[in-house]
């Protein structure tokens, strides 16, 4: 029963979204690449950054906290072994409130993550520029 509490809240929560410019995100990822690199899987770098944070290739489609060799907050893991997957929707939502969103994910309100950055305008056109990005 949680785990469809968790979709519906995502759902309603994600319904308001804006579709995002790809063009625009690239310019904002710039905010990103202290923490976060985007790595190609044939080892392309894309745009390099820090370590922080994980690899971005990919990141849409992906099963939340599931790249292999990063190590995520546990709240972040448990919202992936829930199944929940990125979509340009839930990515754009978590990069505006990381903390809320790994709530609502999770159904736990004192869940965490690890990533305290809040992206101000929102993370539409970010998460269109990491969808364009392909697998």
């Amino acid at each position: 029963m949680r785990i469809i509490a968790t979709a519906a809240v995502l759902l309603v929560w994600g319904a308001g979204a804006q579709a995002g410019d790809p063009a625009a995100g690239a310019a904002d990822f710039g905010k990103c690449k202290a923490c976060h690199s985007i790595i190609a899987a044939d080892g392309t770098e894309i745009v390099k950054g820090g370590k922080t944070g994980p690899n971005l290739f990919g990141v849409i489609g992906r099963p939340v906290g599931s790249l292999d060799g990063f190590t995520y907050s546990k709240d972040m893991a448990a919202a992936g072994e829930a199944g929940v997957v990125w979509d340009e929707v839930s990515l754009a939502e978590y990069v505006a409130d990381p903390r809320a969103w790994v709530r609502a994910a999770t159904g736990n309100p004192k869940a965490r993550s690890a990533m305290t950055y809040k992206h101000k305008t929102g993370g539409a056109d970010m998460a269109a520029y990491l969808a364009s990005l392909g697998q």
